[in-house]
């Protein structure tokens, strides 16, 4: 690792001969172009060109995974082959700039005419780069502070119905699911500022209930609250959020760009809960687009303090082994030079979770530095809330004690019904 050069690993398919094709990315992405041009000096390329560090060679392909007009206009046929290529790129050339970072180890190689499939899969960053950059406010150590949570996982649901509630109806359910016992609430990605229940009423009919709750109990219970908007707008719904005492601000990171969450988290202390929706477009085919580890290494830099990942065995596509490495990518220090930065970011669990789901969470990951949300499994829980987020605390107690769910469940009566109920919709 070169502390002064970014390393990026790409999965790659060519028809030509994959080392040529790594040579073309270095230099389309750093100080040339297909060809050499006037002013490229050997000094110059010696300060500013990209580095083809290796190059592994994969399978090869019958057929493309993609089309590529500039290839079928020169009758290539294959065979594609597949390599992993990774290239290192001065830090020089980029500057403390997320978003030219990004047009660096991504942008126009997506359009290379000598590919039919290429995914930005990883980055290593030198600790003296990540040091230019925010770090979270909070993460995992500050986000059990401020919840009172000093061991096992989070337990958090989602405001469901998703839209349509009033703000008066969104505080009165959020003063149930306090009292049923969460340590966390969030609001949906799709609803932000919606009409019906606009944040300038929402969040302050949300507040009253968690002080409500806070003084009775002394539990501040964290709602994460959709904040999604233009950049001074998200400032504004911030503050507000700290004006009634709140502690966490929830942001679509795709739909809201680098520049816009580092503006935010800049100007705002509060816990930052980072919404990866949308990433599915960018990563769910395998040879386009871009793996989680190297996504979350980038959002990381912008300061987010949480981090979805999905859930294991959930209802979403993504493959269980991408969700287990997105949760320890997180976990794990960003530098790859400086093992004990302690820039962790607290991973968040989603998409038809419930107790059932635990053992397969806790016996991939092996830690409860986690957020475990579930939204039917605890609203929908035969005997209602508060017994949905029993159930939960219930598995993870089991799991983390080797206890198998049935066994335990023989003298937890919650998890006992969680696991009839919801085990035969599986």
């Amino acid at each position: 690792m070169h502390a002064d050069r970014i390393e990026a690993t790409y999965l790659i398919e060519t028809p030509l001969a994959p080392g040529k094709v790594a040579e073309v990315m270095a230099g389309e992405q750093s100080c040339g172009t297909f060809t050499r041009v006037h002013g490229e000096t050997d000094d110059l390329r010696a300060r500013a060109r990209a580095i083809v560090e290796s190059v592994e060679k994969l399978d090869v392909a019958e057929t493309p995974a993609l089309p590529n007009n500039w290839l079928e206009r020169q009758r290539n046929t294959g065979p594609w082959r597949r390599a992993r290529v990774t290239l290192s790129f001065p830090t020089a050339n980029i500057g403390a700039n997320l978003p030219t970072l990004a047009a660096t180890v991504a942008g126009n190689l997506y359009d290379l005419g000598e590919v039919t499939g290429l995914r930005l899969e990883s980055l290593r960053i030198p600790q003296a780069y990540r040091a230019q950059f925010d770090l979270p406010c909070h993460g995992v150590a500050g986000t059990r502070r401020l919840t009172g949570v000093a061991d096992g996982p989070l337990v958090g649901s989602i405001i469901k119905p998703n839209v349509g509630l009033s703000a008066e109806e969104t505080g009165e359910l959020v003063g149930t699911l306090c009292a049923a016992g969460l340590d966390f609430i969030k609001d949906d990605e799709i609803c932000a500022d919606p009409a019906h229940a606009p944040l300038a009423r929402r969040i302050p009919a949300v507040m009253e209930r968690v002080r409500r709750h806070q003084d009775r109990t002394g539990k501040h219970v964290m709602v994460a609250f959709n904040i999604t908007d233009e950049t001074d707008a998200m400032r504004r719904h911030a503050d507000l959020v700290e004006r009634e005492g709140g502690s966490c601000i929830m942001v679509s990171l795709n739909w809201c760009g680098y520049s816009a969450v580092q503006t935010l988290r800049r100007h705002s202390g509060l816990v930052l809960h980072g919404h990866r929706n949308g990433f599915g477009a960018l990563s769910r085919h395998p040879l386009l687009g871009i793996g989680f580890d190297a996504y979350q290494a980038l959002w990381r830099l912008a300061g987010v303090d949480h981090m979805h990942v999905h859930g294991l065995n959930g209802k979403f596509a993504q493959p269980d082994a991408e969700v287990i490495d997105g949760a320890r990518a997180c976990l794990a220090p960003l530098a790859a030079d400086a093992p004990d930065r302690g820039d962790a970011v607290m991973p968040a669990f989603s998409s038809g979770q419930w107790a059932g789901t635990v053992p397969v969470t806790w016996g991939a990951v092996g830690t409860a530095d986690l957020l475990f949300m579930s939204g039917g499994g605890i609203m929908a829980h035969p005997d209602g809330p508060a017994a949905g987020v029993l159930s939960i605390r219930q598995a993870w107690d089991a799991v983390r004690a080797g206890r198998s769910l049935d066994d335990a469940a023989r003298e937890l009566p919650e998890l006992r019904r969680s696991l009839d109920f919801f085990g035969k919709k599986g």
